[in-house]
Parts: structure tokens; C-alpha cells; sequence
């Protein structure tokens, strides 16, 4: 029996503000266009209420829920994109990994990565259509539910902040049991890297087939690393992904989209990830804008960067610094953002005052000019 329109990657509603898109290619826009990493999160009420006493990757795997808690954000804020909600962990799971979310803690793997032998517990090939096909039929559904509103982000965790997940078992403020295989399994870390290239590439390339159109790789972890070890265990892998999601796309006779990288810490690579193939370089809130701009010479869009705890601000401050950031970065080839993700305990109205005072301000700047 065939499914409905609604859940299959095909005739999906004519897509009515670009803005985000343009902005990701460098085409001139209206606005600067504005959405929030980890918009649809726990500093929602209405999100905490779909999510009451739901086990956390339980909820990753139904894509009605997922494409509600994707759409909940839109309802309040005048978003320019949406992003769908999912957790980079979602990887390891299908490699095999056991991993679970611990309310005050957040994930945890049952059996972490000890050291080279436990490498073969991993699947070494796997068919993300099977794995992972829950996320792409969230995003399918959620790009139908949208009509067209906005544009539909799929994303995924880099290699080595997949990596360091994995061995950990968890989040670490120093990675050192992920940083001592760098050090003392140079060749099995490689290994590891690689195949979650491998994974995350099909994992990418059947977000676009579902119907994401743009793509963010989340490099969490890259302020771990030194210029060194980032070179060599995170920005070759970070390049064949962009490169070959691309190729794959094309020889898939699928349409490009823009695709996004955002290293955060990694202030040191920003012009060698200028020399890849992603479209977006994403800024922390420790980077300034004006001398990105500088080094990358109009060479790539960005995006970012307002500190999040700035949302702690008043909304006269949020608004003050919205328009500094703005000043800071200009207001073409570029998407507003904030610097990392959004806190569980923001509050709500203050996230909206960001939003709002995006469009207010460039508005008025692309109206005078």
C-alpha cells in the first residue's frame, strides 16, 4: 500500500522565505535571516509538556514528535529556518553503542570505547536507511508539516566529536581518555575517524534524499584539540565530508545545499576551513567578526554569534548587542545566530527579543542603504 504525500520525499510545498538559503550562498537578501542552535529545546514549556516522561532517544526515534518539537519554535518566534530535532548520538546508537540520557547528566554509554580491541564490537558496515531511516522520515514529515515556511536543516556530529563521545562514555571538560588514543593509537584513531566519515557521509546524503535542504556539521569538541591534532584527527575528515556529500549529491542527480561547519573553539582553523567545501563557517562567541571577515576576505558566508548567556541579558541590552553583532558582521552573506546553543533555563520572551531584534535592525539597515 502506498503511504501518503505527507510522509514520502517528493512534492513537497513551494518554499516561500529563502532568505536563509540566499544568505547561506551569498545572495543578497532583505534581512539577515536568524535561527538558533538547539531552538527546539527544554527552555520551551510546551516542549518540556511533549516530552514529559519520555525516554530522551526514544522521542529521537518517532518522527511525530520529532517534527513537533521541530515546528514548536516557529509558532512563537519569526524564524528564518528550522532545524530538525535529533541528537548527534544517534550515530554511535547505530553503530551499535548503547548510549541512554540521565536527567542532571545527559548521555551516557553503557560501554564506552576502553581502547584499540573494543573496536570490534562496532559495526564496521551498516545500511542508514535501516539505522537511521527514523530520522529521515521525521524529516520528511516535518518538511511537509513546514508548507513551505521555511527552510528544513538536517545535521549531524563531526568524527571527532563523535569519537570523543564514544570514549569518554559522556561529556569531559578535558577529553583526555579520547586525547590519549590520539596519542598513543594514532592508527586505530584514524580508523575510527574514517569510519564515522564513511557513516556520517550516507547519513548526510539520505538527509538531503528525505528532504533537509542545508546541512550543519557540529564540530563541539574542536577547542580540545591544538592546531596540530586538529589538522591532523578532525579537519581532513571534517573536508572529505563536505567534498563528498557534494559529489555524492550530484552523482545522486540530487540538488546541492548549502552545507555548514561549526568548529567551536576553533578559532585557529577558521581560514583552513575556509579552504574546504562547506559554504557556511559558523562563529563561537569568542571569534570576532570583523577580523573573520578579514582573513576570509568575503570568501564564505558566516554565521553566528552572540554569546548565549547574553540572553540572560535585559531585552533593551539583547537588542543593544544584537545590533553591535550586526554592525560587527555585515549584514549580506551572513545568518544571525547565537555562539552555541540555546540553555535549558532561558527564558522564552528573551530568545524572542534576540529574534526580534535581528530583523529589526537589519531591516532598517538594508532599508537605508
Amino acid at each position: 500500500m502506498e503511504q501518503p504525500d505527507h510522509l514520502q520525499p517528493k512534492n513537497f510545498p513551494r518554499l516561500v522565505n529563502d532568505s536563509f538559503l540566499c544568505a547561506c550562498r551569498k545572495q543578497d537578501t532583505s534581512h539577515v535571516p536568524v535561527w538558533c542552535m538547539r531552538q527546539a529545546g527544554r527552555y520551551l514549556p510546551e516542549f518540556r509538556e511533549t516530552r514529559a516522561a519520555q525516554d530522551f532517544f526514544e522521542t529521537c526515534r518517532s518522527p511525530e514528535i520529532c517534527c513537533e518539537l521541530t515546528l514548536q519554535p516557529l509558532r512563537r518566534f519569526p524564524l528564518d529556518a528550522a532545524i530538525i530535532f535529533s541528537d548527534i548520538l544517534v550515530i554511535p546508537q547505530a553503530l551499535g553503542m548503547e548510549v541512554h540520557m540521565e536527567p542532571g547528566r545527559g548521555p551516557v554509554f553503557s560501554e564506552p570505547l576502553k581502547d584499540p580491541e573494543d573496536m570490534k564490537k562496532l559495526k564496521t558496515k551498516i545500511d542508514v536507511v535501516e539505522e537511521l531511516g527514523y530520522v529521515f522520515r521525521a524529516i520528511t514529515l516535518t518538511r511537509h508539516k513546514l508548507e513551505g515556511r521555511v527552510p528544513l536543516i538536517g545535521f549531524t556530529g563531526a568524527p571527532w566529536t563523535l569519537m570523543t563521545y564514544m570514549i569518554e562514555g559522556g561529556g569531559s571538560n578535558t577529553m583526555s581518555k579520547a586525547k590519549r588514543w590520539l596519542y598513543q593509537h594514532p592508527k586505530i584513531s584514524h580508523t575510527l575517524l574514517q569510519l564515522l566519515t564513511d557513516v556520517i557521509v550516507d547519513y548526510l546524503v539520505g538527509q538531503v534524499a528525505a528532504g533537509a535542504q542545508a546541512l550543519q556539521v557540529f564540530e563541539s569538541h574542536a577547542g580540545c584539540l591544538g592546531p596540530k591534532q586538529f589538522s591532523e584527527f578532525a579537519l581532513p575528515y571534517l573536508r572529505s565530508i563536505a567534498s563528498r556529500v557534494k559529489s555524492k549529491l550530484k552523482s545522486d542527480n540530487m540538488d546541492a545545499v548549502p552545507m555548514i561547519v561549526f568548529a567551536k573553539d576553533g578559532h585557529y582553523a577558521i581560514e583552513e576551513l575556509a579552504e574546504s567545501s562547506y559554504d557556511v563557517i559558523g562563529l563561537d562567541w569568542t571569534m570576532c567578526p570583523k577580523e573573520v571577515r578579514q582573513k576570509l576576505a568575503g570568501r564564505k558566508a558566516l554565521q553566528g554569534n552572540l554569546d548565549p548567556c547574553a540572553l540572560y541579558a535585559s531585552k533593551e541590552n539583547i537588542e543593544k548587542m544584537v545590533k553591535q553583532m550586526l554592525e560587527d558582521f555585515g549584514h549580506q552573506g551572513y545568518i544571525a545566530n547565537l555562539g552555541h546553543g540555546l540553555y535549558p533555563d532561558m527564558d522564552p520572551e528573551h530568545v524572542g527579543a534576540f529574534v526580534d531584534a535581528v530583523h529589526k535592525f537589519s531591516k532598517t539597515e538594508t532599508k537605508e542603504n
